[in-house]
């Protein structure tokens, strides 16, 4: 995958196209994400299945960065830029912490309860692409909507991954295939924080040389 904002034509970076329906879209996917994580928080502690919690954590840091993202929507592109970077350390962050709690598994866990981990995995996987189609036509725009984007997408691909987990726990009696999972799920998001942190890192050059060369829209300090 590209790094880039996109490979063919899109907008100008600091440039948000039908502005009320992003936010309407925000704010539903805020909603959804708050509702997932309760769901799959009380799913993972009563089946122990680390990749159920990996999966609710990440849905409680993505209402938070819908809400951060609602916050700074009509704001500069600097700020937008500063918001996605907060955003990419969230996420490599949720990265690391959910490699920390595989390895403390291999010793310490127990094997997952498979048909609640199936269940909850396929509601969140619903969840998740009605999100991602919603978003799906803002996913060229700036770092904070590409972020938004993102996370999003990766956490579809980390439903599906749970509920094969799932398959394999029910399959095997052991809990290795929730550990994969849970890594899988942290490389994941280590990667698309680190995607993010790259583009708003540029975006905040090209604010700043912007802010120093000339003021837009007539702007003056």
């Amino acid at each position: 995958m590209s790094a880039h904002c996109c490979e063919h034509e899109c907008p100008a970076p600091g440039q948000i196209a039908n502005l009320p329906r992003y936010r309407r879209v925000l704010w539903v996917a805020l909603f959804v994400n708050a509702a997932m994580f309760l769901v799959e928080l009380g799913a993972g502690f009563s089946s122990g299945s680390l990749s159920l919690l990996a999966d609710a954590i990440d849905f409680a840091g993505d209402a938070l960065n819908y809400g951060v993202s609602l916050a700074v929507l009509a704001s500069a592109l600097a700020w937008r830029a500063r918001a996605a970077m907060l955003k990419a350390f969230s996420m490599m962050g949720f990265g690391l912490y959910v490699l920390g709690s595989a390895l403390w598994a291999v010793w310490n866990g127990r094997v997952p309860d498979a048909p609640t981990m199936g269940v909850v995995a396929l509601l969140a996987l619903l969840a998740n692409v009605s999100v991602a189609w919603m978003l799906y036509a803002f996913r060229e725009g700036d770092a904070n909507m590409r972020s938004v984007w993102l996370c999003s997408r990766n956490d579809a691909i980390g439903n599906v991954a749970v509920f094969l987990a799932a398959l394999g726990v029910f399959g095997t009696g052991t809990a290795w295939p929730d550990l994969l999972v849970a890594a899988l799920m942290a490389g994941l998001a280590l990667h698309g924080g680190w995607q993010v942190m790259r583009q708003a890192r540029s975006e905040l050059g090209t604010a700043d040389a912007s802010d120093h060369g000339h003021d837009h829209h007539g702007h003056a300090h």
